[in-house]
């Protein structure tokens, strides 16, 4: 377990350890999208760790699907994380901001235009969403046009742009769990004649461009992206051809020099095994629900070269703390996971505290 509080490169930076804060909604931001008063604590108590990705945080208003979840496309919305990475900063941590664009996971009453979801696709994901008078089915999203695909690359450039103004190390790109991106490659999803849709090569398209406009805009040393190669939630599938599909896509995104490729494993291993092979640059690996016994055993086994933990870190801001001493961890309370206040976000003990006390 010692390799994981060894420093690492990642993109232009040096990081102190290689543990990664994984992107989670939390759902506490303002109704405008600006983070919330109590973020920058949030963030701030989890610096120790290597490299922080923040939540999910939408490019645009058409990106948004739940309610009060966070964005990064305009002047208030730079402010706000401009306190946040100033906070991180001040605890010696980096920060790159998640950019997730929902896609058909949206509901007209979670967002400030109530329009229609965007996606590929006229197809709705079969399940329903919170909102403000509670459960609701998920609407059929609007497909979008050729045109409006290209402009939505240009959302994603223009919030990266945003969020390096507002003082983020980078950008991590949400290319997984079923949202804007991942529909692209999800035939269940993507039924377009265009150059988006149809071929392998069609459908890894949209994620290609977005990576190749943020890297241009930013520089490729500060843009990443996260995939979940065969998630299946939501009405994804991706068939089949879904291995063949990351195996050709991560090829072409290793051609740009990212900072890094943050994977969702869940499973396939020889997959996993040609990833690591294809991709040349830092590896992030997360495994969903992976034991606190299992925690190095990638780093260890070659297979990553940093290890990203969710709700290990949401209710324990020393993560790496407890890690280095052995000592227990906090359990997770689930009831404050999504919206509320500090409760459940900025209050979890800190060992030193439990020691003291």
């Amino acid at each position: 377990m010692t390799q994981l509080f060894t420093p690492v490169r990642v993109g232009r930076y040096t990081l102190h350890n290689r543990l990664v804060m994984a992107p989670m909604t939390r759902s506490r931001a303002q109704f405008d999208g600006t983070p919330g008063e109590l973020a920058a604590d949030y963030y701030a108590q989890r610096a120790s760790l290597g490299l922080i990705v923040s939540e999910g945080t939408q490019p645009s208003e058409d990106g948004q699907g739940y309610l009060t979840t966070p964005g990064i496309h305009t002047d208030t919305h730079v402010a706000g994380w401009a306190q946040v990475a100033s906070a991180v900063h001040a605890e010696g941590g980096r920060l790159f901001i998640q950019l997730m664009h929902a896609g058909r996971m949206s509901h007209p009453d979670n967002t400030p235009h109530h329009r229609q979801g965007v996606a590929p696709s006229a197809i709705a994901p079969g399940t329903p969403m919170f909102t403000l008078t509670g459960m609701q089915d998920i609407p059929a999203p609007r497909a979008l046009s050729t045109e409006e695909v290209r402009q939505t690359v240009a959302d994603f450039r223009h919030a990266a742009r945003r969020a390096i103004e507002a003082g983020a190390d980078g950008v991590e790109i949400h290319g997984a769990n079923a949202y804007l991106i991942q529909q692209f490659f999800a035939p269940s999803a993507n039924t377009r004649t265009d150059e988006y849709g149809g071929s392998l090569e069609n459908r890894a398209r949209f994620a290609i461009e977005v990576a190749k406009a943020i890297a241009e805009e930013i520089g490729a040393d500060r843009t990443a992206i996260r995939l979940s190669p065969g998630m299946q939630m939501w009405g994804i599938d991706e068939g089949p051809e879904g291995p063949a599909l990351y195996r050709y896509l991560v090829k072409e995104l290793d051609k740009l020099g990212l900072a890094y490729l943050h994977l969702m494993h869940l499973g396939d291993e020889a997959l996993l095994a040609d990833i690591r092979t294809q991709w040349s640059h830092t590896l992030i690996l997360n495994r969903p629900n992976r034991p606190r016994t299992e925690i190095g055993n990638d780093l260890a086994a070659g297979l990553a070269d940093l290890e990203a933990y969710g709700q290990m870190v949401l209710a324990n801001p020393d993560f790496v703390e407890r890690l280095k001493s052995n000592a227990p961890l906090n359990d997770t309370q689930r009831e404050t996971f999504f919206g509320g206040d500090a409760r459940g976000y900025t209050d979890y003990p800190l060992l030193r505290s439990a020691v003291g006390a």
